[in-house]
């Protein structure tokens, strides 16, 4: 059993072919996918993504890239979509995908800073963990973490030192692996993910975004979990099917939810 933690499956870079994807991440042993929104517009297409597609699970939430194009409304329609939904069959398993990206050259720092802020507060109220992002912002996030206390969640696409990895732990966090660590010349990724303490992991794809080495250039997708999760025990010297298991449980660990996706 795989479980893909952050998969953009609602995106329209699958309008044309998702039936056929899902099918195929279900023959190559994904059994459930995470699937984060990114603003407001895109809550409707995650949340019937899920409906469709047995196993995959809903977050919903304003990635930092998009906080630029939100209103000043957004955060209280993302608070009141989040307690509507939390009673019915699709209810959201996380507050996500939310966070810092210090990496974009029009970063607008206090905008980003303050819907972060103002999620995971939402996010504290409502018990629910998040899905962080946190490209090149690490220490900012972790800072906000420990003023503002979750019920921990995922750090999605962990890029940081040992140190900062361990401060995630201790929070409560897992740390998401994906298609990264398919590249020799991602040494700390790699080197983080083969040392880690096993039940601090989860897998991701961030499909169609963050291509494995064999797919470079070209389009994710959730069926590429299962050759991630072999390579990942490649490095950890590991069964695969023993860490797709480890894994999986790992994910069930930190969202509880994923219990009752179908």
């Amino acid at each position: 059993m795989l479980i893909d933690t952050h998969c953009h499956l609602a995106a329209i870079e699958f309008a044309a072919d998702r039936d056929a994807l899902v099918a195929a991440a279900r023959l190559a042993g994904v059994s459930s996918i995470v699937v984060p929104a990114v603003d407001l517009t895109s809550f409707a297409e995650v949340h019937g993504c899920c409906t469709r597609y047995a196993g995959c699970a809903p977050a919903y939430g304003i990635h930092p890239l998009y906080v630029q194009h939100a209103g000043n409304d957004d955060l209280a329609i993302l608070r009141n979509w989040l307690a509507r939904a939390s009673d019915g069959p699709q209810r959201p398993l996380a507050l996500g995908e939310i966070g810092l990206d210090f990496f974009v050259a029009d970063r607008q720092v206090e905008r980003q800073e303050s819907f972060f802020v103002e999620q995971l507060k939402i996010a504290r109220d409502l018990e629910l963990p998040v899905l962080l992002h946190v490209r090149r912002a690490v220490d900012q996030v972790l800072k906000n973490l420990r003023r503002i206390r979750v019920n921990g969640g995922i750090a999605h696409a962990f890029n940081g030192s040992r140190q900062q990895a361990e401060e995630f732990i201790r929070l409560g966090f897992k740390l998401g692996f994906g298609g990264a660590l398919t590249y020799p010349g991602s040494t700390r990724i790699r080197r983080l993910a083969a040392t880690l303490p096993l039940d601090a992991i989860v897998l991701e794809t961030d499909a169609p975004d963050m291509p494995p080495a064999w797919l470079a250039g070209g389009r994710n997708t959730p069926e590429q979990l299962s050759r991630i999760n072999a390579m990942l025990a490649e490095l950890r010297g590991v069964d695969a099917s023993e860490l797709a298991k480890a894994t999986a449980f790992n994910a069930l660990e930190v969202l509880p939810r994923l219990h009752s996706a179908d």
